[in-house]
């Protein structure tokens, strides 16, 4: 985790620390690349701006370049954060929602998305709803495609931001308000949560899954 201080995507939020506006900026167009699938790190972007917080709320250990500079406000950052994550998730819904699998044939869009990942977001969103759409949101490599597969399989609009909207809120402005309060330490217990609560959604997958096998079996027996 430290070597995400290390990363050419936090060197770039890290020069505008005092120059809060930019960061917000960059946050809002760093969430939409990420969505669409671009190689940017959701979890970079957060980590960075989660820590130009903390940067901005210690100007004993990080002393701003002139008295009363302006400072990344963690409140302002968490709330555009989460904002604009579901704002880029739901722009995906509704791209797949339009244009279906013609997407697949858009040349800037092909490069970055295959058949074989699309069909992968179709078939979670068939087999477990809800609950694909929530784990959409903690998957990077499926993420994209299935956010296209719920838009081109009409999963209902309502559903789908109330269900994106809640991992986000779980998600999004935790990983910021960590970082603004703890600095650095703080990376290893979020990726604890993180394994933690990919844990627990595995269990209830595979619960899910036994109750339909169940369910089937008795069917056939009655």
């Amino acid at each position: 985790m430290e070597s995400i201080f290390n990363h050419e995507l936090f060197q770039w939020f890290a020069q505008f620390a005092f120059e809060p506006t930019k960061v917000y900026l960059g946050l809002c167009l760093m969430m939409l690349a990420s969505a669409v699938g671009l190689p940017l790190p959701e979890e970079v972007t957060l980590v960075s701006v989660g820590f130009l917080a903390f940067m901005g709320s210690r100007p004993d250990l990080f002393p701003p370049p002139f008295t009363g500079a302006p400072v990344v406000n963690v409140h302002e950052a968490a709330i555009i954060a989460f904002g604009a994550v579901v704002f880029s998730d739901c722009m995906i819904y509704f791209m797949g929602r339009k244009w279906g699998r013609k997407i697949l044939f858009h040349p800037r869009l092909k490069k970055i998305l295959s058949e074989e990942a699309l069909k992968k977001g179709e078939l979670w969103t068939k087999k477990y709803g809800n609950f694909a759409v929530f784990a959409f949101r903690f998957t990077p490599g499926v993420r994209f495609p299935g956010h296209l597969a719920c838009g081109m399989l009409h999963f209902s609009a309502l559903k789908f931001i109330f269900i994106d909207g809640l991992a986000a809120l779980i998600s999004v402005p935790t990983q910021i308000y960590l970082l603004a309060t703890y600095g650095k330490e703080i990376l290893s217990v979020i990726h604890k949560f993180k394994m933690i609560l990919l844990g627990l959604f595995a269990v209830f997958i595979i619960f899910f899954i036994l109750k339909k096998i169940n369910e089937k079996m008795r069917m056939r027996n009655s």
